[in-house]
């Protein structure tokens, strides 16, 4: 009987060390994924975020470069909040000054942390078409959020619209001392105005929404044919490590098969849609020919407002 009851003993505190264990592990991996990803000296980034949600800024990424003189921050994420989570990650790892936030394109997700990083005494910077394309959403934008995306006063508490100072047409260089970036508008892509942030000395570049990796792409505000000559650019690109809009950690597969997953989808929504205007047949045509990714809400998204016209 005493055996009996000190093995049960033994298995209790055996089991309840497991669960400690594990307990601290999904902790260490949940604060992994929350924070900073290091993927350089001195680069580090918010990648393959999850779940793809509004709150979490439908899992964009962003990055964050330290120089020498300052920091240059790569996207803004959706709301002050999210912004305010960004600048303590920055603030664990580095004490610079935020010189300059660059957006690479004006959708919701990607500026309306911009704000924040303005109180910090930071430049905001992006091509001229997309800071004239935000000026025009602008107006509009906080209500669109809220209403079409469903986020709440208290998720958007404090948000406000920052609108870039400092804007270019094609190509423009950051000198942060010991850190070279390269701003290059290749021309209309995911928007009008769409950029990439090159990191020549480290073969590092961030697309923005051009690529999405793992997830079907928002579509619906591009150029395809434009966009598909934009994707060839970066193929020729000297790049080892390329940070998407969305998604994982990517490479110049991924820019493949981006390019393939639009030419796919293009030719055969306008198919489906010259016969008919069921977006739910084509919705369930239209998958069995896609490459299968997340977050299929993107496919009727796309359908109404780029080949449906929102009906």
């Amino acid at each position: 009987m005493v055996t009996e009851i000190l093995r049960s003993r033994i298995c209790r505190r055996s089991i309840l060390a497991i669960v400690l264990i594990g307990v601290s592990l999904l902790t260490q991996i949940a604060f992994a994924q929350n924070g900073l990803t290091k993927i350089a000296d001195n680069v580090y980034c918010y990648v393959d975020t999850k779940p793809m949600i509004p709150q979490n800024s439908f899992a964009a990424n962003t990055g964050v470069i330290i120089g020498q003189d300052g920091i240059v921050v790569v996207d803004t994420l959706t709301s002050a909040k999210e912004a305010q989570r960004l600048i303590n990650d920055i603030r664990a790892i580095s004490d610079k000054p935020i010189k300059y936030v660059v957006t690479t394109h004006c959708h919701p997700d990607h500026v309306l942390g911009s704000s924040e990083f303005v109180k910090l005494g930071a430049t905001i910077i992006s091509h001229e078409i997309d800071k004239n394309n935000l000026k025009k959403a602008g107006p509009t934008m906080l209500r669109y959020v809220q209403n079409s995306w469903g986020l709440t006063e208290k998720d958007m508490e404090g948000t406000t619209i920052a609108y870039p100072t400092l804007t270019f047409n094609e190509q423009m260089e950051i000198d942060l001392g010991d850190q070279t970036i390269k701003l290059i508008y290749p021309g209309p892509s995911h928007t009008d105005g769409s950029i990439l942030v090159y990191l020549p000395g480290k073969k590092i570049l961030f697309t923005g929404d051009i690529l999405f990796t793992g997830y079907h792409p928002y579509i619906a505000d591009g150029n395809i044919p434009s966009w598909l000559t934009v994707l060839d650019y970066i193929q020729k690109m000297d790049v080892d490590q390329i940070i998407p809009g969305h998604g994982p950690i990517s490479g110049k597969k991924d820019i493949a098969d981006m390019k393939q997953y639009l030419s796919i989808f293009d030719k055969n929504a306008k198919k489906l849609c010259a016969k008919s205007t069921d977006i739910e047949y084509i919705f369930s045509e239209l998958k069995k020919v896609l490459p299968q990714r997340d977050s299929e809400m993107m496919i009727k998204g796309n359908l109404r407002i780029k080949y449906l016209n929102n009906k």
